[in-house]
């Protein structure tokens, strides 16, 4: 058994430096995309606590250790496409390389997409939470965000509107927050599918087992995420706030929903309402 964390990546660091992202590129054998906020971190998590039982390598992922199994598809040394810990290893994991970045023909290339949603509401919320108590990104009120062309719903409506026709004709498969939650076994055995990786019903339940909320919350609460510095005693600031669908109703006023709800109505394309019709409670 190979452990993660000994494997040689110096010189593939350095390599990265000196070729850029378009080469690894090449390299990519999938790609988990997702707006700010809908739930990539828990299912990150369990993707490579499966790929890391699977494929024998110990220990068991972290909240850091994640990124050597399933990276950024940025080129950070820490988190991004150096930080892969196997690409000269004969049998290696797939590198699933993980982004946030809106839909890029160049950039993307053929690459099968693993595309998640979550409620908008729910992602208003929590990224109100990011950008306020986590990042210190923006100062003001939760209406004021919501109205905002960077951080509120114009953002996510746009997002989504290029990711749905650029996943159009495209390998691809749509997982939503909401049915995470509720079959996070069938929903992750859904992925694992369309990889055509195999899946092994023990490992899939332990992956599953050390993704819950409580174990995340705990490793969060010891150490923290790489690349972030936030105060951690305070629950609204955490990555690991709540896990819960339908959250927004604690937060929003009726007035609020309407207006994200409207907005997502009259901004959203057809083929990018029809993402998130497993995403709405």
């Amino acid at each position: 058994m190979n452990k993660v964390w000994d494997l040689p990546r110096t010189a593939w660091q350095r390599t990265a430096n000196s070729v850029g992202m378009a080469r690894y590129s090449n390299r990519v054998d999938a790609v988990l995309a997702s707006y700010p906020k809908s739930g990539r971190t828990w299912f990150r998590f369990i993707l490579s606590s499966y790929l890391a039982n699977a494929y024998g390598l110990q220990p068991a992922p972290d909240l850091y250790s994640m990124f050597a199994v399933m990276p950024n598809f940025d080129m950070d040394t820490q988190r991004g496409l150096p930080a892969f810990a196997f690409a000269a290893h004969k049998s290696a994991p797939p590198l699933i390389a993980v982004s946030h970045l809106p839909y890029s023909r160049l950039r993307f290339r053929n690459h099968p997409i693993i595309f998640m949603v979550r409620d908008p509401r729910d992602v208003m919320v929590s990224k109100y939470f990011h950008a306020t108590r986590h990042k210190h990104r923006f100062s003001g009120d939760i209406d004021g965000f919501l109205r905002d062309p960077k951080h509120g719903i114009a953002s996510l409506a746009e997002y989504l509107n290029g990711w749905s026709a650029g996943l159009q004709g495209r390998k691809h498969v749509v997982v939503s927050y909401e049915d995470l939650s509720r079959d996070t076994l069938g929903e992750t055995a859904r992925v694992l599918a369309l990889l055509d990786l195999e899946i092994k019903p023990r490992m899939l339940a332990d992956a599953v087992e050390a993704a819950r909320f409580q174990n995340m919350q705990a490793l969060e609460l010891t150490k923290g995420l790489p690349g972030h510095d936030y105060d951690r005693r305070d629950g609204e600031s955490r990555r690991m706030r709540r896990g819960k669908a339908g959250g927004f109703a604690d937060y929003l006023t009726p007035e609020q929903i309407r207006f994200v709800e409207t907005t997502c109505d009259r901004a959203l394309t057809p083929e990018a309402r029809a993402l998130l019709t497993r995403s709405m409670i």
